[in-house]
């Protein structure tokens, strides 16, 4: 790991130093200086040549190029112009890196179309290719990033990034649990969400306020062909979950209200065998999912 060694606290301060400039903590710069951690998540990707990895946050490229020699291609995306250039000193000998300046979200619901174009062209280039995500991501948009991305269209195939560990709590949290919402519902549906590892701040440089952790996600194509909708979905638990502790049917109703009579509710909930004081926050992705597809047949039948 000769590239990913050199990133310790006190080679990242003189680098810094030379440049004349210092971590952003707006953009949620915070460097990975442990080196058994850095290999700890490359591990857990388990990389192989038919990978193309997405690496959202490039740093100063010292996790980049160590992916670069095992994997097929690294596609890393980098916000801010000086860490792009770090970034692109480091890799600057590997022909399997594509290294992107840009946002890496187009909104806060979709990725860049210029990150998903970069990814295509490398899945494009041979039929066996796989794509995981593989990163150090900015706590500030490590929710979106994931979110989206498990919402594309695209053949990812795992994720194991850092975020915080309260986000990992939430995206790994049960039914009844404080945590549980519509980030746990819609991930957990076609998903397998694990916190495989947790990080105190000291293993960061500058160090975050909050401790961190490393999660693996893995789909799971059973479930997420159960969803006849995945849009629709998406936007019922994020609708729903606005209003977890109220009824469940009357935050439906409320919903749908254009959509749906209130018979056509109750006649839903009843085929469900949903209790009356049913709760959002009570309920099973699987029940969610089943609800969310019986509430869309209703609304099309209403529109036909």
């Amino acid at each position: 790991m000769q590239d990913a060694v050199r990133q310790t606290r006190s080679h990242l301060m003189q680098l810094f130093k030379q440049h004349g400039f210092n971590p952003r903590g707006d953009l949620g710069q915070n460097f990975l200086i442990d080196l058994n951690i850095i290999e700890f998540i490359v591990r857990e990707a388990e990389l192989t040549k038919d990978d193309v990895v997405l690496e959202i946050g490039s740093g100063t490229g010292g996790m980049t190029t160590f992916m670069a020699v095992q994997a097929a291609h690294v596609v890393s995306v980098e916000y801010d112009r000086n860490m792009f250039g770090l970034a692109s000193d480091q890799t600057s000998g590997f022909e399997n890196v594509t290294l992107i300046n840009t946002d890496a979200l187009k909104t806060k619901s979709q990725l860049a179309p210029a990150v998903i174009a970069a990814v295509d062209e490398q899945l494009d280039a041979d039929p066996d290719r796989r794509l995981k995500l593989v990163s150090n991501l900015p706590y500030n948009i490590a929710t979106p990033i994931i979110a989206n991305l498990v919402a594309t269209d695209l053949p990812w195939e795992r994720i194991v990034a850092t975020i915080q560990l309260e986000l990992g709590e939430r995206m790994a949290a049960r039914p009844g649990q404080s945590k549980y919402g519509a980030l746990s519902a819609w991930l957990q549906a076609q998903c397998k969400v694990k916190i495989i590892r947790r990080m105190p701040p000291t293993v960061f440089w500058p160090r975050p306020k909050v401790d961190s952790a490393v999660v693996k996600i893995q789909p799971r194509p059973d479930k997420r062909a159960a969803i006849v909708d995945r849009s629709f979905y998406h936007d019922f638990v994020r609708r729903l979950f606005h209003h977890r502790r109220k009824l469940l049917r009357g935050v439906v109703c409320g919903m749908y209200r254009k959509q749906l009579e209130k018979s056509q509710v109750d006649d839903v909930l009843t085929r469900l065998q949903l209790p009356a004081e049913t709760r959002a926050e009570e309920l099973e992705p699987s029940q969610l999912v089943t609800l969310s597809n019986l509430l869309h047949e209703e609304i099309g039948k209403s529109t036909d």
